[in-house]
C-alpha cells in the first residue's frame, strides 16, 4: 500500500470539490444494492479503483480514476421506484450519470470514458482508458459485493467512515 497517500489525498481533494460544486451529496438518498446507498456504492468504487490500481502499480492518472468513480453512478433517481422513468436502468443510467455530471461539472477525456463505459459488457462499447477498465471491474467486484455479502452496510460503514475522518482531517490541515 505504498501509493495511498497519495490516493487519500486526491481523494480528498475531489470529495471537497463535488460536496461544494456538484449535487453530489444528493446520492446519499437513492439505494444502489441491497440497503447500500448511491453514495456509498461510489464511494466504495473509488476506494476499490484505488486498491486495484495500488495492488497492480499501475501507472494511473489518481484524480481522474477517483473522479469518475465517484460520478460513475450520478444518475440522481431512484431506480427501484416503478413510478418513475427508469425503465432498462441497466443500459441508460451510464448516459444519464454522465449529462448530470456534465451539467455541473467539467470532465476530462478519462472521465467521460468512465462514466460512459462502466457498465460493459452490458453496454456494448468497451472502455478506453486503464482508468475506466480499473472502474469497470472495481465497480462488478462492488456490485457483487453488495448485493450478496452478509450485511455490506456494516463494511462499507467502515470504509466510509474511514474516508470521511481523513476528509475532515484534510480539509482541517488545508484551512
Amino acid at each position: 500500500m505504498k501509493r495511498i497517500p497519495e490516493f487519500l489525498e486526491d481523494f480528498s481533494e475531489v470529495m471537497n470539490e463535488l460536496h461544494t460544486k456538484s449535487r453530489f451529496s444528493m446520492t446519499k438518498k437513492f439505494i444502489q444494492h441491497g440497503d447500500v446507498s448511491v453514495y456509498q456504492h461510489c464511494i466504495f468504487v473509488a476506494y476499490m479503483s484505488c486498491r486495484i490500481a495500488n495492488k497492480f502499480n499501475l501507472n494511473v492518472d489518481k484524480r481522474s480514476l477517483i473522479r469518475g468513480a465517484l460520478l460513475h453512478d450520478y444518475f440522481l433517481y431512484d431506480w427501484h421506484d416503478k413510478n418513475k422513468p427508469a425503465k432498462f436502468h441497466g443500459f441508460t443510467h451510464p448516459k444519464i450519470a454522465f449529462e448530470n455530471a456534465c451539467q455541473d461539472l467539467e470532465l476530462n477525456k478519462k472521465e467521460r470514458d468512465i462514466i460512459l463505459h462502466h457498465m460493459f459488457p452490458l453496454n456494448p462499447i468497451p472502455p478506453t482508458s486503464k482508468e475506466a477498465w480499473i472502474i469497470c471491474l472495481a465497480d462488478k467486484i462492488c456490485a457483487t459485493k453488495e448485493t450478496f455479502w452478509s450485511q455490506p452496510n456494516k463494511h462499507l460503514d467502515l470504509i466510509c467512515g474511514h474516508l470521511d475522518l481523513l476528509f475532515i482531517w484534510w480539509i482541517i490541515i488545508l484551512s
